[in-house]
């Protein structure tokens, strides 16, 4: 390490200053292009993690940057107490992108996008005159939508709530795919489904076939909402900008973060029917959310992943990925299988392997290539989505290299 590099310090800093609740690796990125980052000792990395589908379009992008130092020339911040145009331009792109919403909530993170789509369910439900035992959110094991109370409720994985309890009442946990005990668990008292077309931190675990069709049916037949959180799976990252339209269905919300911004904090819940009257005034709010520098930023990528020249890269680098890891581990020892679609794929390592994804992750920090975990075992790739074909290719064979040191 020479005298120059800050990393150690820096290190024993955030030991120091930090809540101790991430695990992260012991490098300090300081720079980044494309799909490609630097450290503070100056090691390149090829970035297959994007800021956990966040950094749609990479790093430093030259377009997202103009519409960012543009904006930041004219306005910051106003709060929602006064308009300015780049959130209502953006409300009228998301709009008219989506096809079934008639109207958004802009707010900063995925956590609240959510939180926004609970209360919704909540306050539809009691517009039509249901009690508040007959308000229940019907979620599924494996989920993962956020951090905030009501949010790790939703989350159907107990590991987030440990040691938060008494959670908030009224949600309900099924299996995810499992058609029979959704039937059983779709009483009269539900309210509102909030999925996730495919399952993220659950492990990259698409839905069924037909899955969401079936719950399309069941909420129209119960009066309930159909709410899919696509905040790591929409904004193009299954090849199309919205996850639920490889599944022909119409939902009545959608909640976006993550990609939306690319790399700028923001997101939203769209909603359409009759429960985008459901939250008046007065009803919900934020103070940042919508703010003219991530309303633009967030126009910016919009227009820029809407268009198919963007999401035929990804179909082509997915196939490119999935057949990139298949030649990695041509025998099947250590993969079960690689599963997800477009730019998020997941391979699953066999059981004996999985208790060491971590130890997969820093091999292959040291060889130069970003990737994350999911669920158990599961290796986890959402790179941007203007990844080029060299740079996948580049950082394939840097992983193939840490498979075997982690691994053999």
């Amino acid at each position: 390490m020479s005298a120059e590099d800050p990393t150690r310090s820096l290190l024993a800093s955030a030991r120091e200053h930090y809540l101790p609740i991430y695990r992260q690796r012991e490098l300090v990125l300081v720079r980044g292009e494309g799909s490609r980052v630097w450290d503070a000792a100056g090691r390149d990395f090829v970035d297959l993690a994007a800021g956990i589908a966040v950094n749609a379009l990479g790093h430093a992008d030259p377009g997202l940057r103009e519409a960012l130092v543009e904006q930041a020339g004219r306005l910051w911040h106003t709060s929602n107490i006064f308009h300015s145009e780049p959130p209502i331009r953006l409300a009228e792109e998301l709009v008219r992108a989506a096809g079934f919403a008639r109207r958004v909530f802009l707010c900063n993170s995925g956590a609240e996008a959510n939180e926004a789509a609970i209360k919704l369910a909540r306050r539809y439900a009691a517009s039509r005159g249901r009690d508040p035992a007959r308000r229940v959110i019907l979620t599924f094991r494996g989920s993962f939508h956020g951090r905030t109370l009501a949010a790790i409720t939703a989350t159907a994985q107990p590991k987030y709530q440990e040691g938060f309890e008494p959670l908030p009442a009224g949600f309900r946990h099924v299996d995810f795919n499992d058609v029979d005990a959704l039937d059983a668990a779709f009483g009269e008292d539900v309210c509102a489904v909030l999925v996730e077309p495919i399952q993220g931190e659950g492990g990259v675990l698409p839905a069924a076939p037909g899955f969401l069709a079936h719950l399309r049916r069941r909420c129209d037949e119960q009066g309930a909402l159909l709410m899919l959180d696509e905040i790591q799976c929409g904004m193009g990252r299954t090849g199309r900008l919205f996850a639920h339209a490889w599944d022909g269905i119409s939902p009545d919300v959608v909640t976006l973060a993550k990609a939306l911004g690319g790399g700028f904090p923001i997101g939203a819940m769209l909603v359409g029917g009759p429960a985008a009257d459901a939250l008046g005034f007065g009803s919900h709010g934020t103070t940042f959310g919508g703010n003219p520098l991530a309303a633009a930023v967030a126009r910016a990528v919009l227009a820029r992943i809407d268009q198919p020249e963007l999401l035929g890269n990804v179909e082509a680098r997915g196939l490119q990925l999935v057949e990139g890891l298949r030649r990695l581990d041509p025998a099947a020892r250590w993969f079960e299988g690689v599963r997800g679609r477009g730019l998020m794929q997941g391979a699953v390592l066999r059981p004996q392997f999985a208790e060491r994804a971590a130890a997969v992750l820093d091999a292959a920090a040291g060889e130069g290539v970003l990737l994350l975990t999911a669920g158990t075992g599961v290796l986890r790739f959402v790179p941007a989505l203007n990844i080029s074909e060299a740079e996948l290719a580049e950082g394939l064979e840097r992983l193939g290299r840490a498979l075997h040191a982690a691994l053999d």
